[in-house]
């Protein structure tokens, strides 16, 4: 997969995306990455890519003109139209099945918006779907640009050792992932769960998922109306939920 990033701050994103599980699955060519400095598409003498906003009102707005000409450069380069994002906070709200569907996709551009937003002109033309992280605004949208970059990057075969390490993470499966341990079996009095030292997995899945659920009806009682459970499993929780009354 190609994600090329349309950003005013190419050097902050590559300094992300050059670190970490990331950047070792870009360092094997597993996932390719091309951060793009919008200014080298404003041809006036200051490479101006902002002006203010017909009708009057605080701030100013991102011009069509250089967000075109480097949407088009990169098509050329492609020899096709990939799949074009804005990060916005009037988009939708990103899920992790959102996140598997993009990960299917052969290219992918992310503009990163700024100042009062993009010209609506070049959005109807050109972008395929608006994004946002949640109901709140940032400064600049490297940001989120990064938070959707990671968590499709992560889903792309090699880049992470075993699909197992995110299939039984949270939100993939549509409930919260269960409390983790590591050592030493006691710390400061308080000891791990008898039953994952017992060597018995099916008890040790059994007992993760009891906890998915809960964990879920505590804090995310929403995904519960989406998630794929069992009679049983539904029991289970209204019986958890009444003991927490």
């Amino acid at each position: 997969m190609r994600i090329d990033i349309i950003t005013l701050f190419p050097e902050m994103c590559e300094a992300f995306l050059n670190e970490s599980i990331i950047g070792r699955a870009r360092k094997k060519g597993t996932v390719e990455f091309e951060c793009h400095q919008l200014r080298d598409y404003a041809f006036d003498k200051h490479r101006r890519v902002d002006d203010s906003t017909y009708g009057g009102g605080m701030g100013m707005l991102m011009k069509a003109e250089p967000i075109a000409l480097c949407f088009e450069d990169i098509c050329r380069k492609l020899e096709k139209k990939p799949h074009f994002i804005y990060m916005s906070p009037k988009g939708k709200v990103l899920t992790q099945q959102r996140v598997k569907e993009l990960s299917e996709l052969e290219n992918i551009v992310i503009l990163c918006g700024h100042y009062e937003g993009v010209d609506q002109r070049v959005l109807d033309e050109y972008v395929d779907e608006e994004i946002s992280i949640g109901d709140y605004v940032l400064t600049g949208g490297e940001l989120p640009a990064l938070i959707l970059a990671d968590s499709i990057s992560r889903m792309i075969p090699g880049v992470l050792s075993d699909d197992i390490c995110f299939e039984e993470e949270s939100h993939y499966n549509g409930l919260l992932e269960y409390p983790q341990y590591t050592k030493p079996y006691e710390w400061r009095g308080k000891t791990v769960p008898d039953v994952l030292i017992s060597g018995h997995h099916a008890n040790i899945t059994k007992w993760r998922r009891e906890r998915s659920l809960e964990e879920t009806a505590k804090n995310r009682p929403d995904m519960l109306e989406k998630a794929e459970l069992t009679d049983k499993e539904k029991i289970y929780i209204a019986e958890y939920l009444k003991n927490l009354e």
